[in-house]
């Protein structure tokens, strides 16, 4: 679609606003075309690899640019105004393609997602151990490690937690895994 085409079929819609204010947006606007197009399409087959896809972004780009200046708004840097829509309109086509690819998986392959969020130790043998050998370990050494790895958190936030310093936290983090690693290689703990 040319460029110039377009424009006037937004034109003929928005009658409500000055002629005036039309032109030079009209002429502002296809600067931007002029100037921006090609180094845009560049930096858009650069991501897809595909000429028509990448055609198809850029000319969306456009569209949607146009359509938020003939709403009235403005846009101070133009160029990256269009690169951040071009590069949105990247990335949402990537995730569609991400789902409807799982969802193929999923209907052809009898493929299952597994939820990875839900972590529950006692399924893995490895973890079961290092459990069982956890809860002998002194409590300080237990409590560090156990909010630590298993929920996740950082050594400021556990000290916070505890009421002591970060040093201290690391301390016992470092030295209950050195204990703990004593106990796995002594005797391998019944789970």
């Amino acid at each position: 679609m040319r460029a110039h085409a377009f424009f006037c079929c937004y034109m003929n819609e928005n009658s409500s606003r000055s002629q005036e204010w039309k032109l030079h947006l009209e002429r502002d606007f296809l600067a931007a075309y002029e100037e921006h197009a090609d180094p845009l399409f560049r930096h858009v087959m650069l991501r897809v690899r595909d000429r028509e896809h990448a055609r198809d972004v850029v000319q969306e780009a456009f569209s949607r640019t146009w359509l938020y200046l003939s709403e009235g708004k403005s846009i101070e840097y133009m160029r990256a105004f269009l690169y951040r829509v071009a590069n949105n309109l990247i990335v949402d086509a990537a995730r569609k393609k991400r789902s409807s690819s799982l969802e193929k998986m999923q209907e052809e392959d009898g493929f299952e997602v597994v939820d990875e969020s839900v972590k529950d130790p006692a399924i893995i043998p490895q973890t079961r151990e290092v459990v069982a050998h956890l809860e002998t370990l002194d409590e300080i050494y237990r409590v560090a490690i156990t909010k630590r790895f298993f929920e996740e958190k950082s050594p400021k936030e556990i000290a916070i937690e505890l009421g002591v310093s970060e040093n201290v936290v690391s301390v016992r983090i470092h030295r209950g895994i050195e204990r703990l690693g004593r106990l796995m290689k002594k005797s391998p703990a019944k789970a």
